[in-house]
């Protein structure tokens, strides 16, 4: 009888103490929170971590809606969205967990390895639609976004377009695996992905954000020594009155056995 009562005891002890967490968003943090969840977990049995992405936008589109624990995201949180969660009496806690360098990538075959920021911007745009402008052979540019809903479509807009439009009927992507797979599978093809998703199918082009003087490879070494101009934090949010729930799962994150992981991924540690 004594050890019926133990172990209700024990495992009464151990339901109280489980705790599952949900993280949802961005594809560009995805990888990160992946392997963080793996390895936490691996750690602490009691512990439930599930992430699945969508673009920075459904994730905070899921934490105003309660539907998710951790918004990640590769953008800053905006105003609107800030103001519907204090509309809501809810407020947002915002944490830095790594950076990025954004790289700009062509099929292998393209000639071309050095564009600068306004290239980018005329290509992007519209201005520019022939490889042969640029120093490539005569093809037509195939230029590929991530869709509207991402993170990292609103980044590049704001750092490489300044905020300028995308061209009129831009092939838009759901994820950045369709970026690397179609360029890898398009002769004219450019886009752009996080630095994580850098793989032998694609070409990363050397970029110059000061006229053409200087043209800067992406890498890890060039963001933490900050010569390559993309670069950008990602983000965990969280509302305040969960942080006891969030708190073991971010620190965790931020220790250095989770910076760890961040630069095994292929990202910047924030330290």
């Amino acid at each position: 009888m004594k050890k019926v009562i133990l172990a209700t005891v024990i495992l009464a002890s151990v339901m109280f103490n489980a705790t599952a967490q949900k993280i949802k968003g961005s594809d560009t943090v995805l990888p990160i929170s992946q392997k963080e969840a793996e390895s936490y977990m691996k750690e602490n049995a009691s512990q439930s971590v599930t992430v699945t992405g969508g673009g920075s936008g459904v994730g905070i589109s899921a934490l105003m809606q309660g539907t998710t624990d951790i918004a990640q995201s590769s953008r800053k949180i905006k105003f609107d969205e800030k103001q519907k969660l204090q509309e809501a009496g809810k407020s947002v806690k915002e944490v830095v967990i790594a950076y990025d360098a954004l790289a700009i990538v062509v099929h292998q075959s393209n000639k071309v390895t050095n564009l600068t920021r306004e290239q980018l911007e005329d290509i992007f745009t519209g201005k520019i639609t022939n490889w042969k402008e640029v120093g490539g052979e005569d093809l037509k540019i195939v230029p590929y976004s991530r869709e509207t809903s991402s993170g990292t479509y609103e980044f590049f807009k704001e750092s490489v377009l300044k905020n300028k439009n995308y061209m009129n009927g831009i092939m838009s992507m759901p994820a950045t695996g369709s970026i690397i797979q179609s360029i890898s599978q398009t002769k004219g093809a450019i886009g752009y992905v996080g630095l994580a998703y850098l793989n032998k199918d694609v070409k990363a082009i050397h970029v110059s954000y000061d006229n053409g003087k200087t043209y800067t490879e992406p890498s890890v070494a060039n963001a933490k020594n900050k010569t390559y101009p993309i670069v950008r934090p990602l983000y965990y949010y969280y509302i305040t009155s969960s942080e006891s729930k969030i708190k073991p799962f971010i620190d965790y994150v931020l220790s250095d056995k989770g910076q760890k992981i961040v630069s095994e991924v292929g990202f910047i540690m924030i330290n």
